[in-house]
């Protein structure tokens, strides 16, 4: 029995000795930042505004890596592919982690396979248009849309891929209208805003940045609704839909936060939820990111992301399920 205990009490000794190792020795060589569309999109923005403020933090060089397709999918298995150590951190939000493994019958991973280490970013959401959509408002679009679909030329919507947040919200705003429209998937933000700049496509639901609020401004888009309650102050020319009695309630926004796969070392994620937190709370870092029309909430404790991340988990499910998503 005493050599028993002994044996216990070496092995808790070891486990606190590998733990505190962990720690001290995380990170010893360079860390990789995930994002999950090509280069040019509002994510991108964001890892490149804060990757070596973070870096000065971890004490390690901090490196972008950006791996578009599957609405996210591609890029969030290779971090899962990844050896669970903290050295590959996933940029992503609902969209990826959600939605897309709800959608994708080739994603095989489920939300609860990462863990959501911190928050950086709140992102309203707008419609944009190209610039010339013969609709400037909530009601003109969708008194164009009905046409369209009556004429047997729907409108096309734009989105992040299959399964993406706004594939999602295409299809439910189809949906509770009544009105056909055609998706048009594409592998990240970038390539679909190019694709709307040129005509090929009539609407993205998205996020935004302040380069696309100067585009709307400068008549090279257009942007008939908001997603908002009411109107944001960074986009005050984008009217609500929830102002229309028939979409009154369609108010979805969406945010951005580090990822890891959870068996991730808890030495490791109490390092990684510092340095990030510390980031998010850098006045020269939210200067950034507010001046790309972003909002950056004060970092919260790993115990509130766990209940954020669970919290989208169910609402997004929950709409998925309504407008019968199914995985292809």
């Amino acid at each position: 029995m005493h050599s028993f205990l002994r044996w216990l009490a070496a092995g808790l000794a070891t486990a606190c000795m590998a733990t505190a190792a962990w720690s001290q020795a995380f990170p010893a060589k360079p860390v990789t930042l995930m994002v999950p569309y090509p280069a040019g999109g509002v994510s991108d923005v964001i890892a490149r505004t804060l990757n070596t403020t973070l870096a000065k933090h971890l004490g390690q060089p901090v490196i972008v890596e950006n791996l578009g397709g599957a609405s996210g999918g591609i890029a969030a298995q290779k971090v899962l592919n990844s050896p669970a150590d903290g050295y590959m951190i996933f940029q992503g939000s609902p969209n990826e982690l959600i939605l897309a493994p709800m959608a994708n019958a080739a994603i095989k991973y489920k939300p609860e396979d990462f863990r959501l280490v911190q928050m950086i970013t709140l992102n309203p959401l707008v419609m944009f248009a190209r610039k010339d959509f013969p609709a400037d408002t909530p009601a003109q679009f969708l008194a164009y849309a009905k046409q369209a679909a009556a004429d047997k030329k729907p409108v096309t919507y734009a989105s992040v891929g299959p399964g993406s947040m706004y594939h999602l919200l295409g299809e439910h705003l189809s949906k509770i209208t009544g009105i056909e429209m055609t998706h048009v998937p594409y592998k990240g933000g970038a390539p679909a805003l190019q694709d709307m700049m040129s005509g090929q496509v009539d609407i993205f639901l998205s996020v935004y940045n302040k380069s696309m609020v100067q585009m709307v401004e400068e008549g090279k888009l257009k942007a008939p609704a908001a997603l908002s309650s009411e109107r944001q102050e960074s986009f005050k020319q984008a009217q609500p839909l929830n102002d229309l009695p028939a979409l009154k309630g369609f108010v979805f926004d969406t945010w951005a936060g580090f990822f890891v796969h959870k068996d991730t070392p808890e030495a490791v994620v109490q390092t990684l939820h510092k340095a990030l937190s510390e980031v998010a709370n850098d006045a020269a870092i939210r200067s950034a990111l507010e001046a790309q029309a972003m909002i950056v909430p004060r970092p919260q404790p790993l115990t509130a992301m766990a209940k954020v991340y669970a919290d989208n988990t169910a609402r997004y499910r929950a709409i998925a399920k309504a407008i019968n998503l199914q995985p292809q």
